[in-house]
């Protein structure tokens, strides 16, 4: 897998924190730097465990599935993809928006869970692709996640929530050209 291949997932994989923390930039008035830090290291550390725990439980399973890991991860990330562009463009924006400004812990949490599953099926596609290598991909997850996290709440102090659903489609775009990409170069 390429170094721009693994940058993309990783972006992509982190699009989901991103629009919550750009929706938990708007509402926040003070202490910014502190709240950013904080969202962009639990989701990091979050986006970056999943893929590891994906990847075990598809070293469990890839006798079965070796032959058919492309296919596997074709399906996966295409399935997230169109999953990130229904709810960019379909759910309410109610349904998208948490109120109020510094996030209770165990909402981020739980925010971080919730944002992080699409790379716990990630992790169990990239460990049928790359092998023990999604070690490092899962760092790169984690590292990306924390870099954009950690902007989005301040792109959300001065954009606010017109960028959200832009950001969901185009990670959504991504995730199904990468898996494009994996189906149409194996061997």
């Amino acid at each position: 897998m390429t170094p721009l291949s693994v940058s993309l997932i990783a972006l992509a994989l982190s699009m989901d924190a991103f629009a919550v923390s750009i929706a938990t930039g708007a509402s926040i008035k003070k202490n910014r730097m502190a709240e950013a830090l904080r969202m962009g290291l639990i989701f990091g550390v979050f986006q970056a465990t999943m893929p590891l725990l994906g990847a075990i439980l598809g070293k469990a399973l890839s006798d079965i599935l070796s032959a058919w890991g492309h296919w596997t991860a074709f399906t996966i990330l295409s399935a997230i993809g169109l999953k990130m562009i229904y709810e960019a463009h379909f759910l309410d924006k109610e349904q998208k928006k948490e109120k109020g400004g510094r996030l209770p812990f165990r909402t981020l949490i739980l925010l971080g869970v919730a944002t992080s599953i699409d790379a716990l099926a990630a992790g169990f596609s990239l460990s049928l692709i790359v092998g023990p290598a999604v070690f490092a991909i899962a760092l790169v997850i984690g590292a990306v996640t924390f870099i954009v996290c950690t902007a989005g709440v301040f792109i959300g102090g001065h954009a606010g929530h017109a960028l959200e659903d832009k950001i969901e489609t185009a990670a959504g775009v991504i995730l199904i050209t990468v898996g494009l990409q994996i189906l149409l170069t194996h061997p």
